[in-house]
């Protein structure tokens, strides 16, 4: 990578417009109270102590031009988004409720089939949501619930753990959105099995934090992690592996169709990153965790710093409020 090339990726990556939408989590949490709540707040999902467990309940909006642009799509990633937001917390899927809008039955359609092909393909039912046919454009809103044995959180990332990426590479853009899509065509009991790894890593106790990769991309999901647990993080640009023909630079604006980031203790490290890999999934050590409150990019080209929390937070949460 030449010093253009990393100033470039610096400038994009501090003026990111997915990273920036994370903002509006905190406006809302902050005109709803939900700070010192019993159940945290900022994680990928709510987790409620249920027993020997947890119970999680995970939602998802899709914005209005992406349910226009491509709806069966939509009703795809409805279940898929929220089933990664289960396992990236050490969760297995239970059931799915929808909330549809649209002029009419046909405008609906597409959304419902590719909602409907996603409950077959993950295996988990859809029992029931809302419905409203005579509105003036189409939206879409998907919750499931879960359960976690043993919970993986945005919370307990720490100081000299090993930061890992693993995405399913096997896949290729939905143009024009950057959404990397490696699911719609794949074997229903390959979804499924890659699904299950975080839970087995939670339960194995071979990482205690992870985050599913977001609209904010890998860099802006660090950030997220990184202020949710009070640390700081380092990602390495020039350890994170590509698909072929992918730009590093578009990379890290990806929504990965699987794509998670995990904090890792030095020991297990190489467990986590051979379970990936026992399924063909690219998983890889791409930085790591300190001290502070500072997320730097760092490369053969120089290091950047892309945000320090404590100075901008973003999500505005504080860690002694979440703590479970």
């Amino acid at each position: 990578m030449t010093e253009g090339e990393f100033h470039s990726i610096v400038a994009a990556l501090r003026a990111s417009a997915g990273i920036a939408a994370k903002r509006d989590i905190a406006d809302v949490a902050g005109r709803l109270r939900l700070s010192g709540q019993p159940v945290a707040v900022g994680d990928d999902c709510a987790a409620i102590p249920d027993g020997d467990g947890y119970l999680l309940l995970a939602i998802e909006g899709f914005m209005n031009e992406f349910v226009a642009g491509d709806p069966w799509f939509a009703g795809w990633c409805g279940v898929m988004v929220n089933l990664s937001d289960i396992a990236a917390m050490g969760g297995r899927p239970i059931a799915v409720v929808d909330a549809i809008w649209a002029r009419e039955a046909d405008g609906a359609e597409p959304v419902l089939a590719g909602l409907g092909a996603a409950s077959e393909a993950f295996g988990v039912p859809i029992v029931g949501g809302h419905t409203n046919l005579k509105t003036d454009r189409g939206q879409l809103s998907v919750a499931v619930l879960g359960r976690a044995k043993r919970l993986l959180t945005s919370f307990d990332a720490r100081p000299g753990e090993r930061l890992v990426a693993a995405v399913d590479h096997r896949g290729a853009y939905r143009e024009p959105f950057d959404n990397w899509q490696a699911a719609t065509t794949a074997p229903p009991g390959r979804l499924r099995g890659d699904l299950d790894l975080l839970p087995q890593i939670a339960e194995a106790g071979w990482s205690s934090a992870a985050k599913d990769i977001s609209q904010g991309g890998i860099v802006g999901t660090a950030i997220m992690l990184a202020e949710c647990s009070g640390v700081g993080i380092d990602i390495d640009l020039d350890c994170i592996p590509l698909p072929a023909g992918v730009a590093l630079a578009r990379w890290l604006a990806t929504f990965p169709s699987y794509g998670y980031l995990l904090s890792v203790p030095e020991a297990h490290v190489e467990n986590v990153l051979g379970l990936f890999a026992g399924r063909d999934l690219t998983a890889a050590v791409i930085g790591e965790v300190r001290a502070g409150s500072a997320i730097h990019v760092v490369s053969s080209a120089g290091r950047a710093l892309i945000r320090d929390h404590a100075a901008e937070p973003l999500m505005r949460f504080d860690r002694g409020e979440a703590a479970r």
